[in-house]
This record gives structure tokens, sequence and C-alpha cells, in this order.
């Protein structure tokens, strides 16, 4: 009797075992084919960009792409060669700082950057210069983002800005606008003042285009919550915006003699599309209750990620 309750417990182990394998291997394969189509997207969309935007009107971008585009007007060689030149700094430095499947990842979406542009062709759409900066901006920022959401990178400037910001004590933003102000004064020299300008309206579009494709298409707000009616805040909030939210206990001081008190403290994560509705129903249930904000790029798992507006 005991043998055959052993035996059966070692089928139901092999059993959860194969079925857990099976489920990471079916995550990874997810995995793979989410990032190589957005990687692949990314090239095209990038290269439709430079071809037909910005290479014909010779404009720039920020970055190691603006680089290498500078470098196209000033020398014979072509953009698909440079942008491969470019980016080998970054992509070992990329290897060091961040690791080994992001270096693999970001050389192959820049060689096939390369590739595309080198053996195909997309016709120029426009000669305005307006519609040149906010559209091949677009194109561009956007097949960088969605390289991003892939796993890889198509300009290693962020890879430099995040060495950078380790080394000197500087937020990536600082150094990544600073990268670029070198770039734009090198194309006003080189080119022109007007062309500067313009290209300083492509990196605006390209970045913006980036944000919203790597941020996605909502933004969320953490909201924390202090009142002394937590109990109708916490039920206003899982019944009527129906979101999951987290209460806990603290402790808060105020007064010249440190007057404290305990009381509940609630935290929940909306979309922007819904501060509007939260602010009114907190003001019926408490117009005093203290309500700090903050942004968040992006959430995972929850009611957030479930509700559809």
């Amino acid at each position: 009797m005991d043998g055959r309750i052993n035996k059966g417990y070692r089928v139901l182990s092999h059993a959860g075992a194969y079925l857990k394998r099976s489920r990471k291997l079916r995550i990874s394969f997810n995995s793979f084919f989410k990032d190589t189509f957005f990687i692949v997207i990314g090239i095209f969309s990038a290269a439709f960009g430079l071809e037909s935007f910005l290479l014909p009107n010779r404009f720039i971008d920020g970055g190691a792409t603006g680089i290498s585009l500078l470098a196209t007007e000033i020398t014979i060689l072509p953009l698909y060669l440079l942008i491969i030149v470019v980016n080998i700094p970054f992509l070992i430095l990329g290897y060091k700082v961040i690791g080994k499947t992001f270096a693999i990842k970001a050389s192959l979406a820049i060689l096939g950057l390369a590739l595309v542009l080198a053996t195909m062709h997309f016709p120029e759409i426009t000669q305005d210069k307006l519609l040149v900066a906010v559209f091949g901006g677009f194109f561009l920022g956007a097949g960088i983002g969605l390289s991003i959401r892939g796993g890889g990178v198509l300009d290693g400037t962020e890879v430099l800005a995040i060495f950078l910001s380790r080394k000197m004590g500087t937020t990536i933003g600082d150094i990544i606008i600073l990268i670029n102000i070198v770039i734009f004064l090198a194309a006003a020299y080189l080119l022109s003042i007007e062309t500067a300008l313009y290209s300083m309206l492509t990196y605006l579009s390209a970045s913006k285009t980036l944000d919203f494709v790597v941020d996605g298409i909502e933004e969320y707000t953490g909201v924390t919550i202090i009142s002394l009616k937590s109990e109708a805040m916490r039920i206003m909030i899982t019944e009527k915006l129906g979101r999951g939210l987290t209460i806990y206990r603290a402790k808060g001081g105020y007064g010249k003699n440190g007057i404290h008190n305990d009381y509940d403290v609630i935290y929940t994560v909306i979309t922007r599309l819904e501060i509007r509705k939260l602010n009114i129903e907190i003001s019926k249930i408490d117009p005093n209750a203290f309500v700090v904000m903050n942004s968040i790029n992006d959430t995972r798992g929850g009611m957030i990620k479930k509700r559809h507006l």
C-alpha cells in the first residue's frame, strides 16, 4: 500500500515538474516572439523615418543616430555603415554596464537597421521642412521606442548616459541633454543654424514619441489618501472606481509639542482619466482629506490592467 502511495506521489511530482517546464518554455517562446516582433517593426519604422524624411532633407536627430546623420553630410560614407561604426563603442559599453543579453539584442537590432537601409529604398515623402522635422522624428522615435520594448536599442546614447550618470551622480536625462547640445552645436557650425533648429524640433518629436511608445498609451498615477474616514474611502475606491488598494497603519505628528495619532493610509493606482472622478468622490466623503499623487510609468498585474475604461 505504501509503495503505491509513494509511486503516486512520484507520478504527481513528475507531472508537476513537466507542467512547470512547459510553462517556462511557453513564456520564453512568447517573450522571444514579442521581442522579435517589436524590434523588426521598430527597424522598419526608423528606416522609413530616416530615408523618407530626414536624410533627403539633411536633417539630423540627437544621439548616436544624429552623429551618424551628421557624419553622412560631411563624409562620403553611407549612413548604414556609419550607424554600425558609431554604435560599436556604445554596444561594448552596454555589454559591460547592462549585460550580455542586452548587448546581443542591441547588436542585432542595429545590424538589422543597417541592413534595411542598405538593401531597401523608401521614397521621399515631402520637402516641407516642418513636416519633415515632425514626422521624421515621429517615425524615428517610434522605431527606437519599439526596439526598447523588444529589449534592444537602435541608438546607443542611452547606454552612455546610464554609465555617466552612475559615475558622475547626475540624472540620465541631464547627460542626454548635454550630449545632444554638443551634437546640435556641431550641426549649426557644420551645416547651418536653420538646419540645427529644425533638427532640434526633430529630436523633440522623436523623444516624445519614444516616451509614448515605451510608457504606453495610459499614464498611471499612484494616490496616497490620509483621512479619518478611511473606511468610506476604501468602499468608494473598490466599489465605485473598481480599483484595488492597499491599507497600512501609520503614525503622524504635528504641532509644536509633536502631537501624534494613529490612522489608516490608503494607497491605490488609477489612470489619469480617473483623477477627476476620484477627486470629486474624495471631496464628497472628506473635503479635508490629505491626498498625494505621483506619476507612474507602468504597472503590472492587479485590477489596473484588467479593467477597461
